[in-house]
């Protein structure tokens, strides 16, 4: 099985959400405030539509927020879990198609969140590779630093799911 590289001091984002095309958001629940310290990044009323891959109590959103959660890891994925990220994927495309605003967040706004975002901009017609670059340039350079998750892109979310899902 193969697993992610490990990345030591990956450091906290500098925002708790960013826009990486118009109304799509990719965020997560920790950031470096202004004083340089850790906060906590919580999801009140800003968004339409929030998408979660790794819930934390106390983070939001508020009641009456449509809100999806799928917990997945920050490592290889089964087929099921592919399949949500998926879904929640085409989610965002439709929401965002009729003006909603979404935030898809998971711990700092990297991999998890990045995974989603990416294949939203691949259904759009980025390619593989300008998902990522987009990604990486409006949210961090450290977005999409699991090597595993890029492979996933590249391949394309359907054959990788299909893939896996062959392995199981």
């Amino acid at each position: 099985m193969r697993t992610r590289r490990k990345q030591p001091d990956v450091p906290a984002p500098d925002h708790p959400w960013n826009e990486i095309v118009p109304g799509l958001w990719m965020g997560g629940h920790e950031f470096r405030g202004p004083s340089g310290q850790r906060e906590f990044a919580v999801v009140r009323d800003e968004f339409d539509l929030v998408q979660t891959l790794l819930r934390l109590p106390g983070h939001g959103p508020d009641p009456g927020v449509e809100h999806h959660v799928w917990p997945i890891p920050d490592g290889p994925l089964d087929g099921t879990q592919l399949a949500g990220v998926i879904r929640l994927a085409q989610a965002a495309s439709e929401a965002i198609d009729e003006g909603r605003k979404v935030l898809v967040r998971c711990y700092h706004g990297y991999n998890r969140s990045g995974l989603v975002v990416a294949h939203a901009l691949i259904r759009a017609g980025h390619s593989a590779e300008e998902a990522i670059r987009t990604i990486r340039d409006r949210r961090s350079p450290w977005a999409l630093h699991n090597d595993l998750f890029v492979d996933y892109l590249r391949a394309g979310l359907p054959t990788a799911r299909l893939l896996e899902e062959l392995a199981e």
